[in-house]
């Protein structure tokens, strides 16, 4: 596909020369440096120096792990930096528009239209799969980016790869995948189509699997030019030192990722498989996640019922096609058990 970054991103930010931090200005080659030029406090401690800008010792480890290059590759503080930063890059304030498919991530639309950016809603089907000739009807001159979270927050089903692949090959402008899920779903990563597809940026995070929600830390991988039209507009030190030290000691402990996810992945059966025996449970939708979309018979009175036992779940219930739905995580075996405890006591009053 004939690649031109200029249709996809503002002009003005094209021609921005960006802020150049003090630590860019050298390279040390290994050589032990007297540091006097970033007006840092001299007195040596874990955190008195900033960290690295361009974060390549991570940056090395997450592209192998990742099977990309180094330049495919942009780290962000958590993945709501990147999301604010493409609608930012790539959308006119008050002329441009990108387009979400609800019920759907709600940072989407907070971030767009928080940079005055339109946002077109085309529903997903009654199945909650992607309606892909409405999405393409949709789309025109002014649409610069669609949003595809799979597994799909708040319905935790994976979206039909060939019709993800269908959008990515017609829609007009970027498409974003977000995969912050995807070490729990069945469904292969499609970073591996970035080599065909240059219009495709791929989302993850450090937030969910890897379990270092509270460290902030998103990944993005796209187009070499992408990534570096987002490092020349990212903040000098988007990412802080005890955040790159906890990725670095994170990466080696993917054994231990692994066995957790088995471990979510079997207790989320297990939660499944109690919620059939739950009178006030109409349905349970099918997950590829680390939680489950359940319909009940009152959201309302449920959530404040297992609020009231000590237990917090979400109610996304004002979400499109979502009325009378709890979102539920699982948790720790213990944990589960205490839900599947709490929801049989409240059938029990039926």
């Amino acid at each position: 596909m004939k690649f031109d970054l200029t249709n996809y991103l503002r002009p003005r930010l094209l021609a921005l020369s960006p802020y150049q931090s003090a630590r860019e200005e050298f390279t040390a080659n290994g050589r032990e440096m007297i540091l006097l030029d970033a007006n840092e406090n001299p007195f040596a401690t874990k955190l008195n120096r900033y960290p690295d800008p361009l974060q390549l010792e991570l940056k090395e480890q997450i592209a192998a792990w990742k099977g990309v290059s180094i330049d495919q590759l942009y780290l962000s503080n958590g993945s709501d930096e990147f999301i604010s930063n493409i609608i930012m890059g790539c959308c006119e304030p008050d002329r441009d528009q990108i387009v979400i498919v609800p019920p759907t991530f709600g940072m989407y639309k907070v971030s767009a239209t928080t940079h005055g950016v339109g946002v077109v809603e085309v529903p997903l089907t009654d199945s909650f799969q992607l309606d892909v000739p409405a999405i393409l009807a949709r789309a025109d001159a002014s649409t610069q980016l669609i949003f595809i979270p799979t597994p799909n927050n708040p319905t935790a089903n994976n979206f039909d790869l060939e019709a993800i692949r269908e959008l990515v090959e017609r829609f007009p402008g970027v498409v974003v995948i977000d995969e912050a899920y995807v070490e729990f779903s069945s469904n292969p990563s499609v970073i591996p189509w970035l080599e065909t597809y240059p219009n495709l940026v791929v989302c993850q995070t450090f937030s969910k699997a890897q379990g270092m929600a509270g460290a902030r830390l998103g990944m993005a991988f796209a187009h070499p030019d992408f990534i570096a039209f987002f490092n020349r507009i990212k903040a000098p030190y988007n990412i802080n030192s005890l955040t790159i030290r906890a990725a670095l000691e994170k990466l080696k402990a993917q054994d231990q990722v692994r066995e957790q996810v088995k471990l979510l992945l079997e207790e989320r059966s297990r939660l499944e498989e109690a919620f059939a025996h739950i009178p006030f449970i109409e349905k349970c939708f099918p997950s590829d996640a680390n939680f489950v979309l359940i319909r009940v018979d009152d959201s309302t009175l449920r959530y404040q019922q297992l609020i009231d036992k000590g237990i917090v779940v979400r109610n996304p219930s004002k979400n499109l096609n979502c009325e009378n739905t709890l979102r539920i995580t699982v948790g720790l075996p213990e944990e589960n058990t205490q839900l599947i405890e709490a929801l049989l006591s409240l059938s029990k009053t039926l």
